[in-house]
């Protein structure tokens, strides 16, 4: 390595372009727990208030239907996020699973490795939340 190389300040815009990029990822870290936490906030609060006050007048199939599709939506969300996060991450161009070095890359790499893990969790978690709406057959 030159010296010249190794003593070289970075340009004020290259600075400002790597902190929207990790920022962006921190955002985008957040997105599939936060679908994940209002599809479930959702799904049990219409189905309780369904319980509570519509039972009698309405049946249960338009809500199932509506949450259904309600759910198909966030696990194509949750899915894209985590394939955001999977390219990001770089796996397969890298070899590597793991970057021990600490590097600028590494860091982006990492937050598309944690990206994609709370992604995939989220999925599982939305997945999970459906199963009592598609099992149970009514409120009681």
């Amino acid at each position: 390595m030159d010296r010249s190389d190794h003593d070289r300040q970075p340009h004020p815009r290259e600075d400002e372009h790597e902190f929207a990029e990790e920022r962006e990822s921190l955002w985008r870290i957040t997105l599939g727990p936060t679908i994940w936490a209002f599809h479930f906030a959702i799904s049990y609060a219409a189905v309780s208030v369904y319980c509570f006050r519509f039972e009698r007048m309405f049946e249960m199939g338009w809500l199932r239907a509506g949450l259904i599709a309600m759910t198909l939506a966030m696990l194509v969300a949750i899915a894209w996020i985590g394939w955001r996060a999977f390219l990001r991450w770089d796996v397969r161009g890298t070899g590597e699973f793991s970057n021990p070095e600490g590097s600028a890359e590494d860091r982006h790499q990492f937050l598309g490795h944690a990206g994609f893990l709370l992604a995939l969790v989220s999925f599982i978690g939305v997945v999970y939340d459906t199963l009592p709406l598609i099992l149970l057959g009514s409120c009681r």
